[in-house]
């Protein structure tokens, strides 16, 4: 059992005081709220923002827009060469795989082996590569020839 202090008992109480939470920044900006302390005389600021509540950049947006409508033609995206192409057909009809299937082998989709083959994709070396392996023919760089045959 535990055992009591000698001497007069007393109680120690620390009042305990107990605030209201700040109302939040949305709640202060409510009209309501304003016009509430305007009636009670309380100050209030009030801040213009530059472009506030618009979805407007910097004007140097404009300046590049100026600069694409001034140049003479488009830069053109480079397309896979027809001797790739061509390649690349050859090499699958030889390993005797359809295009779903070589596009199973690369973990690519279907309409990406029949946009390299019809020229119409830009060349991207992680999937030549994909389709060098493969098909086992060096689409990439100068000299097309065959690795393994």
């Amino acid at each position: 059992m535990p055992t009591r202090p000698a001497g007069p008992m007393a109680q120690d109480w620390e009042p305990v005081v107990l605030h209201k939470s700040k109302p939040k920044a949305q709640v202060l900006r409510d009209a309501k709220a304003v016009n509430q302390a305007l009636r009670a005389g309380a100050q209030v600021q009030t801040v213009k923002k530059f472009d506030g509540g618009t979805n407007k950049k910097a004007p140097a947006t404009a300046v590049y827009a100026r600069k694409l409508d001034e140049a003479e033609q488009p830069a053109a995206l480079d397309r896979v060469a027809p001797e790739v192409r061509q390649l690349i057909q050859k090499a699958r009809i030889d390993k005797k795989l359809s295009q779903a299937d070589h596009s199973k082998h690369i973990n690519e989709r279907p309409q990406v082996v029949q946009e390299y083959e019809n020229g119409k994709a830009v060349p991207n070396q992680a999937v030549l590569a994909k389709m060098e392996r493969v098909l086992g023919v060096k689409l990439r760089g100068k000299l097309h020839r065959l690795i393994a045959g």
